[in-house]
């Protein structure tokens, strides 16, 4: 079933792949709320070492939540390859640090979170929370069929799948997009999490929306964004300013049910 909605990604050329150094800003709203803003950041590559950042700030009445990830990896034939990962938290109730370490002539991992330390073999189909986003831009960018993915998460390896849904025409107030609609697949419908991705923007997800037990709990909108490179032939509409607001979390990974 995957495989023959994986034709509908195929069928818009990109006009960007996931790994040209871009930025992205989106607004994160819980139901019609407002809570602040996420921001990711791919600088250009040294020497096949990659950086991707992740910052939020968002806040509800007196909570507040603030967070840096950056995830290093590099990229082999299509294959990218982690090697650290550290995620800051700071806000209302305990601040914490996760980190891992990716040891992979040992095939080891070696992973804190909060107080915790431990280790994890290391297998190439595990990545880290950020850096697994761009892996599943480029596999559904090539038409891959197996859209399943394991990571190091909170102390504890998890596994998620996903499904290509539809083609859908997504209109924001940054733009007009024609993206593909992806749904984290789950065992009961209790959870629903569907994203947006623009081909034309090298699968950049425009919009998340999740829901608990139907009702929606958070909607995240893509602001603006910007390429390094001049995209070609280009029929999204895009913001041209650059993002003023270095801000956190969007898509990061859903929760699991």
């Amino acid at each position: 079933m995957i495989s023959s909605f994986c034709a509908i990604a195929l069928s818009a050329q990109a006009d960007e792949s996931p790994l040209t150094p871009h930025t992205a800003e989106y607004q994160v709203n819980y139901g019609s709320i407002e809570l602040g803003k996420a921001r990711y950041q791919l600088p250009a590559p040294q020497d096949n070492l990659y950086q991707y950042r992740f910052d939020s700030d968002v806040s509800l009445l007196m909570l507040w939540d603030k967070r840096t990830v950056i995830s290093t990896f590099s990229e082999e034939g299509g294959q990218l390859v982690p090697m650290r990962y550290i995620h800051n938290r700071s806000g209302t109730g305990s601040d914490y640090q996760e980190q891992s370490a990716y040891v992979l002539d040992q095939k080891l991992v070696h992973s804190r979170y909060k107080d915790e330390r431990a280790k994890f073999p290391y297998t190439q189909d595990l990545f880290d929370p950020l850096m697994v986003q761009l892996q599943f831009r480029l596999d559904i960018m090539k038409g891959s069929d197996k859209l399943h993915y394991k990571m190091l998460k909170s102390g504890e390896i998890d596994e998620y799948d996903f499904k290509v849904v539809s083609k859908e025409r997504m209109v924001l107030p940054s733009g007009t997009y024609e993206t593909v609609k992806i749904e984290v697949v789950r065992d009961n419908d209790k959870r629903q999490t569907f994203f947006w991705m623009s081909p034309k923007l090298g699968y950049l997800p425009v919009r998340l929306t999740h829901f608990e037990k139907g009702s929606k709990q958070l909607d995240i909108q893509l602001l603006n964004y910007h390429y390094s490179e001049p995209i070609m032939a280009q029929t999204d509409k895009q913001t041209t300013e650059q993002p003023k607001v270095a801000a956190d979390t969007p898509p990061q990974m859903p929760p699991k049910s």
